[in-house]
């Protein structure tokens, strides 16, 4: 991130008042630090003179209210900074959640949602150092220095020449230490993002790693991520104060420089008292505002990682609404898909998830997609589904193209069970209700008794009322398949897409899923993906897939 990225205004357009009170705030610091530098010069000045109390009263006055002023400017743009600090903080977390909506789950499918949570949640947090420390110490590093530099041309040209000189090594450190420290801070939110997305995975499968016997070795795991973590920061700091020490040492000799030269043309009469008071006041505060961004620009990198990678986030581009001219009706009977050549490429892998296929399912016919991990069946289901993009062929639904028709519609005729269902943080009933909003309590129960359901969720607490955990925490993986196989009884689609419907289950769990697939199944459009060739029965027609093309297709021995 530059130290000002227009993408900040453009995704929080909210930062824009802010950004502009913070200029204005801090062309007025650097007037009032230059008109406090000329005051009470000219108090000493004409106090080493000889003046009495009350020939410097109204100068000690205004000495006194530049102060002031300065003091309830700085307190003025700190509540700024937090005012507009807050408000981007609420607008990039928005935009990303929108983006992540709009972009989908086969997007998602290729995030770990943990690192999502880190970005969301402490990653944009972070942002807090940049805008009350580093930004309004950015602006006075612009204003101050040319201002001084300015009043310093016209009292004494050469001590202007001596800070004209010394001034611009200070940037050139601070870009030097920026570049280390980019690569040092990047590094560090790479390892906080992991270690945030790991241990989140970890949490969310905890009962299954117990159960394997695998909770122990994350243990590891996390320790090996938190000691990378950790060396990272330590990295970062140690480089935060070398770079503090550098910028201290080189404005100290700067103003040593400016001090010596100023002393001796004092003595030799070349320069009044009063301008070398001038000089000798303003030169440090030429310097200090370079000081202060170098020492807050540490502070602020690891909201300025955070925010790159919310702007990435949010340059991804989301896929072209669908056009709405042509609405696909929904029937009363079973639906056709048809793939021709469906090409996909996804940007981590250098060859086609799905390569050329062509593929087609007619009405009531039960399709089984078979063939190793990894050899494209999510992948085609996400097609049929219109969450992932084809780079080239097409997708039909009785013959109306995806890129034709209205998603909602399309959407509206299929029920999906997908490998890992996600059950929220609601009741029984409210999960299985999902997708079909307006169930009544009955349906809802003739849904979980047809998923072989209803017997585990009654002797729940509260039965169709018990409240679950996010994720379906406290249900074995079976119980939560079930769940999910209930919400696809309840919504009663003519096409059935089933991922992996079977996958993890002990042979007590698989039997009754196996049980509720087979009336599930019945006069609907199935495509179903698994690697379980033995739970098919002779209705399905096999299709293999092999690195992302259709190997073998055998029909159906019904």
């Amino acid at each position: 991130m530059k130290p000002f990225d227009p993408r900040l205004l453009r995704y929080a357009p909210r930062a824009r008042s802010g950004v502009v009170l913070t200029v204005l705030l801090g062309a007025l610091r650097a007037v009032l630090a230059v008109a406090q530098a000329l005051l009470l010069a000219r108090v000493l000045a004409r106090g080493f003179e000889g003046a009495g109390l009350e020939e410097l009263r109204v100068p000690v006055l205004w000495v006194g209210v530049v102060l002031v002023s300065r003091g309830l400017l700085t307190s003025l743009q700190d509540l700024v900074s937090r005012r507009t600090c807050t408000a981007v903080q609420e607008q990039l977390r928005c935009q990303v959640l929108a983006r992540v909506a709009a972009l989908g789950p086969g997007w998602l499918a290729h995030r770990r949602s943990g690192e999502l949570a880190t970005l969301v949640g402490p990653g944009i947090g972070a942002l807090e150092g940049y805008f009350r420390s580093y930004l309004p110490q950015l602006v006075l590093s612009i204003l101050v220095p040319t201002s001084v530099l300015g009043v310093l041309t016209v009292i004494d040209w050469r001590s202007a020449v001596i800070v004209a000189v010394a001034l611009p090594l200070l940037p050139v450190f601070l870009a030097l230490v920026g570049m280390h420290t980019r690569r040092a801070t990047a590094h560090q939110w790479r390892e906080l993002s992991r270690l945030g997305g790991h241990f989140l995975d970890v949490v969310t499968g905890l009962p299954t790693l117990r159960a394997f016997g695998r909770a122990q070795a994350q243990v590891d795991v996390l320790r090996r991520i938190t000691t990378r973590h950790r060396e990272a920061t330590m990295a970062t700091l140690r480089t935060a104060f070398l770079s503090s020490l550098v910028l201290e040492l080189v404005a100290t000799l700067a103003v040593a420089v400016l001090a010596v030269s100023v002393g001796f043309r004092l003595l030799a009469g070349d320069v009044s008292f009063e301008t070398a008071l001038v000089v000798l006041l303003l030169a440090p505060e030429a310097f200090l505002p370079l000081r202060a961004v170098g020492t807050s620009f540490h502070a602020a990198m690891d909201g300025v990682s955070a925010a790159e990678a919310a702007f990435d986030v949010l340059d991804q581009q989301a896929p072209a609404p669908t056009g709405h001219a042509r609405v696909v009706p929904r029937p009363t009977t079973a639906t056709a898909i048809e793939l021709r050549s469906a090409t996909v490429l996804h940007h981590d892998r250098d060859v086609a998830a799905l390569d050329s296929v062509d593929l087609r399912v007619g009405r009531g016919e039960h399709v089984a997609l078979v063939g190793a991990s990894g050899s494209g069946k999510s992948t085609l289901l996400g097609v049929v589904l219109g969450l992932v993009p084809l780079a080239s062929g097409q997708a039909l639904l009785d013959g109306v193209a995806l890129d034709l028709s209205d998603l909602d519609a399309w959407r509206s005729r299929l029920a999906w069970v997908p490998q890992a269902p996600h059950l929220f943080a609601q009741s029984v009933a409210d999960n299985i209700r999902i997708g079909s909003r307006g169930a009544t309590d009955e349906q809802v129960r003739a849904a979980a008794a047809a998923a072989h359901a209803e017997e585990f969720v009654l002797a729940l607490p509260h039965g169709f009322d018990t409240l679950l955990g996010e994720r379906g925490t406290g249900l074995s993986v079976g119980q939560v398949r079930r769940i999910a196989l209930a919400r696809a009884f309840l919504r009663d689609a003519p096409l059935l897409l089933l991922d992996e419907p079977t996958a993890g289950l002990d042979p007590h769990s698989e039997a009754l899923v196996a049980a509720s697939l087979g009336r599930l199944c019945a006069d609907r459009t199935v495509l179903l993906a698994t690697h379980r060739r033995e739970l098919l029965d002779p209705s399905y027609r096999v299709v293999e897939l092999d690195r992302g093309a259709v190997r073998s297709s055998l029909a159906a021995t019904r």
